[in-house]
């Protein structure tokens, strides 16, 4: 029986190299976007199909426990249980602390941090009872390390994995796996899109000298994801070029 794989913000530069590599490695997957980008998910979806990847598309705003429990149920319907989530729905707001509005801090804890609590919880039970899950979080090298003018992005990205560390131990004896993967700086349209004098500053502070690619972030998804990485949960994978070694 073919597993079911929903992926949080699937449509976004990152999402669509996880998408793809879930697509590759034999699962179903279904890639969630927000119910205002009901255009470029149809878009994407054809893209995908054109590539040669059936891939589904579902609208839901992940900020809200409504609408993430009525997904979830959407995709049960069509698909099956949920048995692989991987939470990639993100959003920055930057700012400086002094500068930092109310607003800015709630819409970034809402969208990275709440989303996590908001999806996964509408599948746990299933795994649980099924006694097979994988969740995975993606955070941040910033919530690792922090970063000037991100305290908004930069906590949401650490409770992210404090999130998966306590969650993991109620998984553990059920077969249910929850890990967080930290990338640093990915080569996206919104990277490419950074003043180069910027992007060249960031390119230099990392030791391997690049970005990363998104297929390389999507490999360590498709590892933690696997029947072979049934030992592992808990853990903060980095992959970031060594940016940040902990």
């Amino acid at each position: 029986m073919t597993r079911i794989a929903l992926v949080t913000g699937g449509i976004g530069g990152l999402g669509t190299a996880i998408c793809t590599r879930l697509a590759q490695d034999g699962y179903t997957v279904v890639a969630n976007h927000h119910p205002s980008e009901a255009d470029a998910a149809e878009a994407w979806k054809k893209d995908r199909a054109d590539a040669g990847f059936s891939i589904d598309t579902i609208a839901a705003d992940v900020s809200s426990f409504e609408d993430s429990a009525r997904m979830v149920n959407e995709i049960t319907a069509h698909h099956g249980p949920i048995d692989i989530l991987i939470n990639c729905a993100g959003i920055t707001r930057d700012k400086t602390f002094k500068k930092m509005e109310a607003a800015q801090w709630n819409a970034v804890i809402s969208v990275n941090l709440n989303s996590v609590f908001n999806v996964t919880r509408p599948v746990w039970e299933g795994m649980l009872e099924r006694g097979f899950g994988r969740i995975v979080n993606i955070s941040s090298v910033n919530g690792q390390r922090g970063q000037f003018g991100q305290a908004n992005y930069s906590a949401a990205k650490a409770g992210m994995h404090g999130f998966t560390m306590a969650l993991a131990q109620e998984g553990a004896s059920k077969g249910v796996t929850v890990n967080t993967i930290s990338p640093g700086y990915v080569e996206t349209a919104m990277t490419l899109a950074m003043d180069e004098t910027v992007r060249n500053s960031i390119i230099s502070g990392i030791p391997m000298r690049r970005m990363a690619q998104p297929d390389e972030i999507a490999a360590a998804i498709s590892f933690l994801v696997s029947d072979e990485s049934a030992y592992v949960t808990g853990a903060n994978l980095p992959v970031n070029g060594g940016l940040f070694m902990h």
